[in-house]
């Protein structure tokens, strides 16, 4: 008597091994499948576009697991040994109760499954709403922080803007009144140089003539209060320089920041007005872990207030050293022109002329005028020589520039290479020597200028030699100043 389930050794022909899974092979009950559901080609089945791929895949490479395959359910077919009809094998098969076990083991895998999913999709779906809340309030509140952003970089630029056209307008003044200042400091200089070319003519008297009397007096005492007057402008003007610079400063941060502020303004309003569909967004990697920033809003109001402090410090200087000036060049004015009137009132006499030096002087002149004409006919044509050769230098420095371009083994350092080096350095030797030669003629040229105004200067002298009281020293000082060249108006 056998059990059920047992196997005879004796009456197996053709042994097979243990099936180690739990289910059978599918390969081995495809033709109870073929036979219990006609209505499904399962071989068409596996072009459909639902059908899972893993299963695919893994049919594919076993052919085993895969009978719904044609190719794969012929290849079993052909090594599939004949079927034996006998008792025996009948009790290997699996029982009722294993098919239906697996089947409901599959149901619920299923409902399981299925459950997972479900509970994960509303999961998700509740997460990407939550998510997207949370992410338009954190991108509104960024958008609200940076409206406020721009509203303050707006205010300070109204401040700044304010305050460097008050600057603006005190520098303009200052400036015109510094100009005011040299004129009038400019226009000193005719007189001291009347009065002391009066002295020094007065010293050529010869005889009794040469008498301290009240003229002399008086042109030294002129002397003395134009020195005394342009010490006091040149002063003042050594200030307003300093003051003008320190204007232009306070100016040049004013300007820097408002610069800075509406670079900024720009951006962050661009910024500002970004949103979702705006064109030129993308992705910026790893931008968030840049911290270039240098300060912090309170540092940065700080700094533009003292800017603005500072503008404001230096502009009430700059006034009050523009009344200072105003008052010094009323001063020196009535003070030079009241001098001026006295030594008028006591100059009478004028001494003989000196034709000799005069002439002497217009001789060397001449000469030196002539040397001057030849020395800058010799700049200009050594200036011709450098520009002659720096055409050459440039063909050269070409060909060395473009044989560089050879290829590989090309790139040979052959005569012609050699000589293109000698080339540029022969040229630009030739160039720096007359460069050299260029300067030393223009120096010669700057000395000839010199003693050709150091000759006019002494020929000016010797013309106003000739004439020593009325005719000379009276002519020259009817070209004194008025009040108002005096104040530096004209």
């Amino acid at each position: 008597m056998e059990f059920l389930g047992s196997t005879l050794t004796a009456t197996n022909v053709h042994p097979r091994a243990t099936p180690t899974n739990f289910l059978p092979a599918i390969s081995t009950m495809a033709s109870s499948y073929r036979d219990h559901f006609p209505h499904y080609n399962l071989t068409h089945s596996l072009s459909l576009p639902w059908r899972p791929s893993t299963y695919y895949k893994v049919a594919s490479n076993l052919p085993s697991l895969g009978p719904y395959c044609t190719r794969s359910q012929r290849v079993s077919e052909s090594t599939m040994l004949p079927f034996v009809s006998n008792r025996t094998t009948l009790f290997t098969r699996y029982t009722p109760d294993d098919w239906y076990r697996s089947n409901l083991t599959n149901y619920q895998e299923s409902n399981t499954s299925r459950h997972n999913s479900e509970r994960l999709r509303v999961d998700t779906s509740r997460l990407i709403q939550d998510k997207y809340q949370q992410t338009r309030k954190t991108q509104a509140d960024a958008t609200q922080n940076l409206g406020e952003r721009v509203n303050d970089i707006g205010f300070w630029k109204s401040e700044i803007i304010h305050e460097l056209d008050a600057m603006i307008g005190e520098t303009n003044e200052l400036t015109d009144l510094k100009k005011k200042l040299e004129r009038a400091l400019m226009e000193s200089e005719a007189p001291l140089q009347v009065a002391r070319e009066c002295l020094f003519h007065r010293e050529k008297r010869m005889g009794i003539d040469l008498v301290h009397d009240e003229v002399e007096k008086e042109l030294l005492t002129e002397v003395d209060t134009i020195l005394c007057c342009q010490e006091r402008m040149k002063l003042h003007l050594d200030k307003a320089i300093a003051q003008l610079a320190a204007n232009r400063a306070a100016q040049h941060e004013l300007e820097k920041d408002l610069h800075d502020k509406q670079a900024a303004y720009q951006i962050d309003d661009k910024c500002h007005h970004l949103r979702n569909t705006s064109d030129g967004i993308s992705y910026f990697r790893g931008v968030e872990r840049v911290d270039a920033t240098v300060s912090v809003p309170e540092s940065w109001a700080k700094f533009t207030d003292d800017n603005i402090l500072r503008s404001q410090s230096e502009r009430t200087a700059s006034a009050k050293l523009r009344d200072d000036i105003q008052n010094l060049l009323v001063v020196t004015a009535n003070e030079m022109w009241n001098q001026f009137n006295k030594v008028n009132l006591a100059f009478t006499n004028r001494i003989a002329e000196t034709a000799d030096a005069k002439n002497k002087i217009q001789v060397h002149l001449a000469k030196t005028l002539q040397e001057i004409f030849q020395t800058e006919m010799t700049i200009e044509s050594i200036k011709k020589a450098i520009r002659d050769k720096c055409a050459f230098l440039k063909v050269a420095q070409t060909r060395l520039d473009e044989r560089t371009r050879r290829p590989n083994i090309e790139l040979c350092r052959d005569m012609a290479q050699l000589r293109l080096v000698n080339e540029v350095y022969e040229v630009d030797d030739t160039i720096q020597t007359l460069q050299r030669r260029l300067r030393e003629a223009e120096d010669t040229l700057q000395a000839l200028v010199h003693t050709k105004a150091t000759l006019e200067h002494d020929l000016a002298v010797k013309a106003n030699s000739l004439y020593i009281d009325q005719e000379k020293c009276m002519g020259m000082r009817k070209s004194f100043p008025n009040t108002l060249r005096l104040v530096g108006f004209c």
